[in-house]
């Protein structure tokens, strides 16, 4: 609906545009003005054709604006300074826009695009971290609001298998007799995390046993002794499961899981060294690297060890090369990947002549000191971070609430615990650093579960209306009053906010949409009467489409929309 009157808007503008006698380019957008006193739609058209006109932009403004025919679905338009300004007439458009508003409100127009993206990708060597959740939360996100702005999307997680911490944990298990059920842990990838941490412990004891090591590696990439394959793959599918359980409890579940591995199996790897060293980039000096210092690049890209083994960096090139026949790569990654990305963009624009991935970057999370009690040097599992913002959901549930049950709290108190974390992190743009404090991120005032519980105010009021909301039909009478208004604007504009976000591909003003969307509903729920009001069946069907966009809204997020709270 936005985008139809958006473009009775431009119609508009383009006509009165006619009459002058100069070019200028009609490809532009309308904005949301900061006051809503200053209209609903704006354009700064006016200041493109100052240009043109050599004349002061307010007297051309209010010229353009003498020569707009208003659409039918505008009250009025006005120059205000150097702005056109439309104001919309809400006794026109808000039953156009509420008959609009269905469970799927918010979902584009399909392009035809395809995008790979690549996100988490953390080593199975053990749980996902504190370090690893940033990367996890906003490459889901993004990946939603993608689909949800009508692009094709398939996540995918690249599995290191042939790591050397793989083999190092295959060492333990094949040299030290070292049992994955035997360590600490209830989950298998804790327990994997551990057996890492003991048999690491030996070899930095014992520099000899690194030999050892080396030749699990290079009979792993070789692929010939079947029972060690086995291991391996043992290993790292358990660690595996344990990862995607933790992920699954955050609401992120990946398309695919490409395996490393496949890509020296199936001679990918070597058709990629034999080419660039066909091409002439390859030089040798102990090992096998990219000279890339014509490029600006002083470190060199080591295709192989000096054993004739590969290295992560040329299997991830093998598999960026994979997915390129797939789509439009987009990968996440963090801040300290900046030159790897560098070195791939260069390889691929350079040496393949191909399309280089587009690559986003995100800064460290780190939670403040003593915000979990943790022994000096141990890093915080995201299982960990999950079960504390449960637990403090909990107790704090249990506080407002004191008759509700113990049972009734637990699946309250894992929505909000979980959607804490991601809106908290979610809300801040990934070039920014990001600390996880316990206070912004759970408070029921500020955070994600003020939200939540507008949703689920929404929710309970419709409930005690005891109507059956598809059976009832907003009043042509109805003329809705400036807080109505406000949260009219609010539900009109999520559209226009997914496309603005996903062509930015960035999450963080989806957050800011929520929080506004949410207080907007807020304040018409406390100050406006619905049921017994003369007009309650618009203002019914007003608060379940408030309630449907913000649903809608949150699930981009990855956050639930609770019915009660």
């Amino acid at each position: 609906m936005y985008f139809e009157i958006e473009k009775q808007a431009i119609d508009s503008i383009n006509k009165a545009l006619d009459q002058y006698d100069v070019d200028i380019d009609r490809n532009f957008r309308l904005e949301f003005p900061p006051n809503p006193e200053l209209g609903d739609l704006a354009s700064t058209i006016a200041f493109e054709l100052t240009k043109k006109l050599r004349q002061a932009p307010v007297p051309v403004a209010q010229e353009l604006v003498s020569k707009i025919e208003t659409p039918d679905i505008f009250e009025k338009v006005e120059a205000v300074g150097p702005y056109v300004n439309f104001f919309i007439d809400y006794s026109k458009f808000t039953k156009k826009l509420l008959n609009n508003v269905g469970d799927d409100y918010g979902q584009l127009d399909k392009v035809d695009e395809k995008i790979i993206l690549e996100h988490t990708s953390a080593n199975p060597n053990g749980p996902l971290h504190i370090g690893h959740v940033r990367n996890s939360i906003f490459g889901d996100s993004l990946s939603r609001l993608l689909k949800l702005a009508g692009k094709d999307v398939e996540t995918q997680y690249y599995v290191n298998d042939m790591g050397r911490q793989i083999a190092i944990i295959v060492f333990g298990i094949t040299e030290l007799g070292l049992k994955i059920e035997d360590q600490e842990g209830e989950k298998i990838d804790h327990k994997i995390g551990k057996l890492y941490f003991k048999a690491n412990k030996t070899l930095e004891e014992d520099e000899n046993l690194v030999s050892h090591v080396d030749e699990l590696i290079r009979k792993y990439e070789k692929g010939e002794d079947d029972k060690l394959n086995q291991i391996f793959e043992e290993v790292v599918s358990s660690c595996l499961d344990g990862m995607k359980e933790t992920l699954h409890r955050i609401n992120i579940d990946h398309d695919k899981f490409v395996w490393e591995g496949q890509f020296v199996r199936n001679g990918e790897v070597d058709e990629l060294v034999n080419y660039v060293t066909h091409e002439g980039f390859v030089r040798k000096n102990e090992v096998e690297y990219i000279d890339l210092t014509d490029f600006q690049i002083e470190k060199e890209f080591v295709l192989r060890r000096s054993d004739g083994t590969s290295l992560y960096s040329t299997r991830d090139l093998a598999y960026h090369r994979y997915k390129n026949t797939l789509g439009t790569v987009l990968d996440i990654l963090g801040a300290d990947h900046k030159l790897a990305a560098k070195q791939i963009k260069v390889i691929f624009e350079e040496i393949f002549r191909e399309k280089s991935p587009e690559v986003i970057f995100y800064e460290f999370i780190t939670l403040p000191e003593g915000s979990m009690s943790t022994r000096k040097g141990k890093f915080v599992s995201v299982d960990e971070l999950v079960d504390e913002a449960v637990k403090r959901s909990f107790n704090e549930i249990k506080s407002r609430n004191p008759d509700l049950s113990d049972g009734e709290i637990v699946p309250m108190a894992e929505e909000i615990g979980t959607g804490a974390i991601r809106f908290f992190i979610a809300k801040l743009s990934p070039e920014k650093h990001l600390t996880f404090k316990w206070d912004e991120a759970l408070s029921f005032e500020r955070g994600c579960a003020s939200i939540q519980y507008a949703h689920a105010r929404a929710g309970k009021l419709l409930k005690k209306s005891n109507k059956d909301i598809s059976s009832i039909e907003v009043s042509d009478d109805w003329i809705p009053n400036e807080i109505e208004k406000d949260l009219i604007r609010f539900i009109a504009k999520f559209p226009q906010v997914v496309e603005d976000s996903a062509n930015k591909k960035r999450v963080h003003n989806i957050t800011q949409y929520c929080q506004d969307l949410a207080g907007s509903f807020n304040k018409f729920y406390k100050s406006e009467q619905v049921i017994g009001y003369k007009f309650e069946d618009s203002r019914l069907i007003l608060v379940d489409r408030a309630k449907t966009t913000l649903k809608n809204a949150l699930n981009i997020l990855g956050v639930s929309a609770p019915e009660k709270m």
